[in-house]
């Protein structure tokens, strides 16, 4: 049975990319945290599934760059705590990216990264 996930990624930039070369080896890294994306996944039956697939399309390991999975739930578990400002909700919700292994377009975007 087909559930809906949520999973949460976080962003790292990689400031000394911008001017160097941004690698450690030449002391040129510095890192910093950003935003990050939900992407609310359907079509699969496990989480773990669903964080793998994440990984595949839009997880980025770059020099000046890094996006990985940092949270997983199901949208119910995820929607349960969403705060209760309604317009701070709908902008949560709507800022999600909605992806499902089985329509390449939901997806596509990503891959192109």
């Amino acid at each position: 049975m087909n559930q809906t996930f949520v999973v949460t990624t976080q962003f790292l930039e990689n400031y000394g990319a911008h001017c160097e070369d941004g690698r450690f080896a030449s002391s040129n890294h510095y890192w910093k945290m950003k935003g990050g994306s939900d992407y609310v996944v359907t079509g699969l039956d496990r989480i773990q599934d669903a964080v793998a697939f994440v990984c595949a399309v839009a997880m980025d390991n770059g020099i000046g760059g890094k996006e990985f999975p940092v949270e997983w739930k199901t949208y119910a578990e995820w929607e349960a705590v969403l705060p209760e400002d309604e317009d701070y909700r709908e902008f949560l919700v709507g800022q999600c990216q909605h992806i499902d292994p089985s329509d390449a377009s939901s997806y596509q975007k990503f891959l192109a990264k």
